[in-house]
């Protein structure tokens, strides 16, 4: 596991007690102004950048593609901490930012959670720190388990806000458009950021948007070593290939080569290749590849259940083939299917404001993509409230799956269907989550198109705050565009009408790219396909499965009948959704037996990679 991580502390005498158990033997430290520690943890060299004008001191921590000119400018018009609102709106990329000012502390993560920020209270005084299993260290906080019961019968496709909670008793997460600000020993979180009004037309968005991912790739290069860039032949990964080729030309690409005859990505990204002459391309045949779900019983992560357990093995192998071939930073298009292909609540508010307009979408939709008019027309009228839908949620957690071919038309992503294997302590836990979740959740936009973009962002970014870690410890940084703030910010404010719909494939990236990608690549309607390739997998590791389940901690919690998963997992699967079921359960078995052990499972001091 990475090591690497930083506390936060306010500037009063009252936080040497938590500076005394922070779980390094020999941090790094960062003082205020007044000497008083401000900043512990481990870091690499470069990973925290820190500027200071007299009393103020700003660290920025992660991506963050700013001159150190620029960054002093920006921290000399600092006078209070609110004034960090316009130091952190004017930075690129996706970063941490803390600021201490004349004995004031702030501490903010990213707009998507792509940084997170958590704390606590040790003895008198609130903490935070980057990671929650750094506070659980300190604080010897146990599992909270109506929080994991939630992940058992919800699943991996719990959304934000509910899926932001730790699973460590008494850490809190800070919302990602909130920042935590010290008054002495006490912290509150205030809301500083709301998102753009969706006003601008499309022609107008694409050109924002190219000028902000322009922008974005133009300093993107690490300081030392090579950068790389996934080429899977998809429209988000090869318009940061083609970007980043403008400034570096002999970057690496990578992709994975498909074992299906029925994946189009070769001919997509062959393509793009021989546009990119001066780049090297590394492309690993499957047979070169571990099988998706091997090594099944391998812990990625301690802070929380990892996402991705069927490619875990083939993450940890491309991190080291990068990092063999000299790569110290891999861009990778996550967070572009997100932002570009818009969630379809956005004809709600579409259909009060041009009537005529929704119809055709919703038309469109059902000769393109089969959903039931009827059953379409009448959720549209009736879109209830956030409270609404997470009360549903509740109520009808344990009926059958709906039909594929409905639409997600409320205040959430999808509906959260228990699986078999999930017991009532499990559900009627996780009820209780969704209920109270539905007394407290707030809109992310009073426009739900938006707040769907929203809510997608957030609940998808803090997975690939996971996946960076492997990266991470073959000392290689996971690097992915889409989420920096500027980026989001820019495609938030398109009219999401304008770049929803059935007849184009994400049309505000393709107009945005036109010109830089090739036409081909922008044309393409199509997404690669790795279904087989996952039940191929399923079955091959499939003893390994079972043993893991054998001796299974998450029953031993009450939490799963180990039976009932069995029998699943040994009945004939008419598509992948048991493989799809099975990722986040694995992730909660493991990090549950990590968590539960008597010597801690992390070992900071062991570690010297960096963190993302």
């Amino acid at each position: 596991m990475t090591g690497t991580g930083f506390v936060v502390l306010p500037d009063t005498a009252a936080a040497d007690e938590a500076r005394a158990v922070t779980p390094w033997a020999a941090p790094r430290v960062l003082s205020h102004a007044s000497g008083r520690p401000w900043l512990v943890g481990r870091w690499s060299p470069g990973e925290l950048r820190v500027a200071t004008a007299g009393p103020v001191q700003v660290v920025v921590a992660g991506v963050c593609p700013v001159t150190a000119t620029r960054l002093s400018e920006l921290t000399a018009r600092i006078r209070t901490v609110s004034d960090v609102d316009a130091l952190a709106a004017a930075l690129p990329g996706s970063c941490h930012v803390v600021a201490s000012v004349g004995g004031q502390v702030r501490v903010q993560g990213s707009l998507t959670g792509l940084r997170r920020v958590f704390h606590t209270r040790i003895g008198e005084v609130d903490i935070a720190a980057d990671r929650a299993d750094v506070l659980a260290a300190m604080t010897g906080a146990g599992v909270d388990a109506r929080a994991l019961a939630v992940r058992v019968a919800c699943g991996g496709l719990v959304p934000s806000p509910l899926a932001d909670q730790p699973l460590w008793s008494g850490i809190a997460a800070l919302a990602p458009d909130h920042c935590l600000v010290w008054d002495r020993e006490r912290a509150r979180a205030l809301r500083w950021w709301h998102p753009p009004a969706p006003e601008q037309p499309l022609a107008a968005g694409a050109d924002a948007v190219r000028e902000a991912l322009t922008s974005a790739l133009n300093d993107r290069a690490p300081a030392e070593g090579r950068l790389s860039t996934d080429l899977s032949g998809g429209m988000d990964s090869t318009s940061l290939c083609f970007l980043a080729a403008r400034n570096t030309p002999e970057l690496l690409t990578f992709r994975w080569g498909e074992a299906e005859a029925g994946n189009d990505d070769a001919a997509f990204a062959s393509r793009s290749i021989g546009a990119l002459d001066r780049a090297e391309h590394l492309i690993v045949p499957p047979a070169e590849l571990p099988p998706l779900f091997a090594d099944p019983d391998t812990l990625m992560d301690t802070e929380e259940p990892y996402p991705f357990v069927r490619t875990a093995a083939r993450t940890r192998h491309t991190a080291r083939l990068l990092a063999g071939r000299g790569a110290r930073r891999h861009l990778a298009g996550h967070g572009g299917d997100e932002l570009f292909t818009p969630f379809p609540g956005y004809l709600h508010p579409l259909l009060r404001r041009r009537p005529m307009t929704a119809l055709r979408h919703v038309r469109g939709y059902a000769a393109l993509k089969r959903w039931p008019v009827l059953h379409t027309l009448a959720s549209l009228v009736r879109p209830g409230d956030e409270a609404a839908w997470w009360q549903a949620q509740a109520e009808h957690l344990t009926d059958p799956p709906l039909r594929k071919r409905r639409p997600s038309l409320g205040w959430g992503l999808w509906p959260l269907r228990a699986p078999s294997w999930a017991t009532a302590t499990a559900t009627d836990a996780a009820r209780e989550a969704l209920r109270q979740t539905a007394a407290q959740a707030r809109p992310l936009s009073t426009d739900l198109g938006q707040h769907q973009s929203l809510v997608a962002l957030r609940t998808s970014a803090p997975w690939y705050r996971l996946l960076a870690r492997p990266f991470a410890e073959a000392g290689v940084q996971l690097d992915s565009p889409f989420f920096d703030d500027r980026v989001v910010e820019t495609v938030l404010g398109v009219r999401v009408h304008e770049h929803a719909g059935p007849w184009r494939y994400k049309p505000l990236l393709a107009d945005a790219m036109r010109g830089i990608v090739p036409e081909s690549v922008l044309g393409r309607s199509t997404k690669g396909e790795f279904s087989e390739e996952a039940s191929t997998g399923l079955r091959r590791n499939l003893p390994a499965i079972l043993d893991l389940f054998t001796d299974s901690a998450l029953a031993a919690h009450g939490l799963i009948d180990p039976g009932k998963l069995r029998t699943g997992l040994l009945s004939p699967q008419a598509d992948n959704a048991m493989g799809i079921a099975l990722e986040p359960l694995i992730g909660c078995e493991l990090w549950l037996r990590a968590a539960t052990r008597p010597t801690p499972a992390w070992r900071f001091d062991d570690v010297r990679t960096s963190s993302p």
